[in-house]
């Protein structure tokens, strides 16, 4: 698609926010969302013109694991090849910055309808459940 752009480390909480409702409920806080973008090792972010229209960000240790978070494309410009582009932006990431000659471990979560965009990508899925908690602060 012509007229993306694509940011690196740039992405704001604002803007995160502002892409998180365009695909769920119950977006973070914005104290919480400015503190992820600080602490994210590296976020990709692509715009059309002055739009941002898909996101994701890597966490991790820069050493055994790296860890694909927050992969989100705006539905109306879902299946435009955006979210492949996020991913080898990240992959990209991974290979310049870690071990050389060493095997890393990078993992994400998918929801059931997802997996096979990742799989796609070279992801498979193995015999870990991934368990949760909201964990509320008072």
């Amino acid at each position: 698609m012509d007229g993306l752009t694509v940011k690196y480390n740039q992405l704001t909480a604002e803007e995160f926010i502002l892409l998180w409702e365009s695909v769920w409920d119950g977006a973070p806080s914005l104290e919480q969302t400015k503190l992820a973008m600080k602490n994210t090792l590296f976020r990709v972010s692509v715009f059309h013109g002055d739009k941002i229209v898909g996101m994701a960000r890597m966490i991790g240790d820069m050493g055994l694991n790296y860890y694909i978070k927050d992969v989100v494309v705006r539905p109306e410009y879902q299946r435009m090849g955006i979210g492949k582009m996020l991913i080898n932006e990240l992959m990209k990431f991974v290979a310049e910055n870690g071990v050389k000659g060493t095997d890393i471990f990078v993992e994400l979560c998918a929801v059931p309808d997802k997996i096979p965009f990742y799989e796609k990508l070279g992801f498979s899925a193995n015999e870990a459940q991934r368990l949760k908690m909201m964990y509320h602060i008072d």
